[in-house]
């Protein structure tokens, strides 16, 4: 039986005095990679900003590692090992790339051990070390990314978020983003990834829920739902 980590039941939130989120329920089991899709609107961020604790729940719960966090901050969460990466990135613009990856672990004191990460991190994204010294205020939208994703690995996590990780990056780059996202998955990093581009999503995915309107419409294996005419004609314009 597989350990679920992450689960949500019967979420409710409201943003900007609006029902975004009226009833979700999905899990994400350990090692897998379970990805939200669903047109700008549906919900998905909301839902995400519910999980960490930046947005209060108007009903329903969360479960991590089978206990609720409902109402648990953000800063604790990270050291429980549920990392996020938020939409829009969020780099220290004025710190260096090597000083971004060190805050990540900021909540860690193994010296040794986070110079390792920190070289385990170039190895997987070789663009960040060319520019270890450079202010990440000054990498282009996607090396900002790849950055964002690294420090969130920084604090070992045992659940990855990603909130829309591929918005606003050119073609080229996308397709290296989906690339790094299924390395970390492949190494055992249990990830919740919240996309607008469903056919990457899905083709990199394990299982996929489909959002409309705050609620869960479909779910199921991704490769499934990638070959669903309801979700080609409704996301992939077929």
């Amino acid at each position: 039986m597989a350990n679920t980590l992450l689960k949500v039941t019967g979420l409710k939130v409201a943003y900007g005095g609006i029902q975004a989120v009226k009833g979700v329920d999905f899990e994400v089991n350990e090692g897998e990679l379970v990805t939200l899709i669903g047109s700008n609107g549906a919900g998905k961020t909301t839902t995400m900003k519910a999980i960490t604790g930046t947005l209060p729940l108007q009903g329903g719960d969360i479960e991590y590692m089978g206990k609720s966090i409902k109402g648990r901050g953000a800063w604790d969460l990270v050291k429980e090992g549920l990392a996020m990466v938020p939409e829009g990135r969020g780099v220290f613009t004025r710190m260096t790339i090597f000083e971004n990856l060190q805050m990540g672990a900021y909540i860690r004191n193994d010296k040794a051990e986070i110079a390792l990460d920190i070289e385990k991190m170039f190895s997987i994204f070789p663009r960040l070390k060319e520019r270890k010294d450079q202010l990440a205020g000054t990498l282009s939208g996607g090396e900002q990314q790849m950055l964002a994703m690294a420090r969130a690995l920084m604090s070992r996590p045992k659940v990855l978020l990603l909130d829309e990780p591929s918005m606003g990056l050119s073609p080229i780059m996308v397709e290296k983003i989906f690339e790094v996202v299924k390395d970390v998955s492949k190494r055992g990093v249990t990830i919740l990834l919240v996309e607008q581009n469903a056919s990457r999503a899905l083709g990199i995915a394990d299982r996929g829920y489909v959002m409309e309107s705050g609620i869960v419409t479909m779910n199921g294996d991704a490769k499934e739902l990638l070959n669903d005419p309801r979700v080609r004609a409704a996301y992939l314009g077929e």
